[in-house]
């Protein structure tokens, strides 16, 4: 599969997720999630706003600020992240998208798409994670899609000054020898799985 395929994978199932969310009052966003601080809501916002600026990335305008906008307080937080989910789809599925230049400020600058689109792959494998986490629900991705996940985890640079609060990625957390692709996967972009039994494969 190519990297636009994995992507295409993880994001519907990053979508599958956090549709499984209960709305009212006794509903499930604000739950606290793996991402220290934030709630369901807040990492659904982020989530969406994710997908709004790579989409926007895709098309050569990554570097308006306004596309990466978290939204305010939407009513329906699955539904607006599924449209984001869709657009951000049918940037990467244009025609050439491999061979743009996508623009990602968080990231400080220019990136090849085949790479940037990595980078959007990786994070909504981790995404998917969190949000199957803190629902306690199981993730469905299969063996290959999280191996090719773990390779490109193990190209994000580990320099602890570029990680933590402000940055794209937690700190690297230590993997234990015969860790599986998905735990090593989120040990390397500082998740502990193991805080959060309630999911996994």
């Amino acid at each position: 599969m190519d990297v636009v395929e994995l992507d295409r994978i993880a994001v519907r199932e990053a979508s599958r997720v956090v549709e499984s969310a209960r709305d009212g009052d006794d509903g499930d966003w604000e739950r606290d999630t793996p991402c220290v601080g934030w709630n369901l809501r807040r990492l659904v916002a982020h989530m969406t706003a994710q997908h709004h600026g790579f989409a926007a990335a895709a098309r050569g305008v990554g570097d308006d600020p306004g596309y990466w906008r978290e939204p305010e307080r939407a009513s329906e937080p699955a539904r607006a992240h599924r449209a984001a989910a869709d657009a951000v789809l049918g940037a990467f599925a244009e025609p050439g998208v491999l061979e743009r230049e996508f623009v990602l400020p968080e990231l400080g600058g220019g990136f090849p798409g085949r790479t940037a689109i990595a980078f959007h792959f990786v994070d909504y494998v981790v995404h998917a994670w969190d949000v199957a986490a803190t629902l306690g629900v199981r993730l469905h991705l299969t063996d290959k899609v999280l191996t090719a996940a773990l390779a490109v985890a193990r190209r994000v640079p580990t320099d602890p000054t570029g990680r933590g609060p402000g940055f794209a990625f937690a700190p690297v957390l230590k993997v234990a020898e015969g860790a599986g692709p998905l735990e090593e996967t989120l040990r390397l972009l500082g998740r502990e799985p193991q805080t959060w039994p309630g999911t996994g494969r």
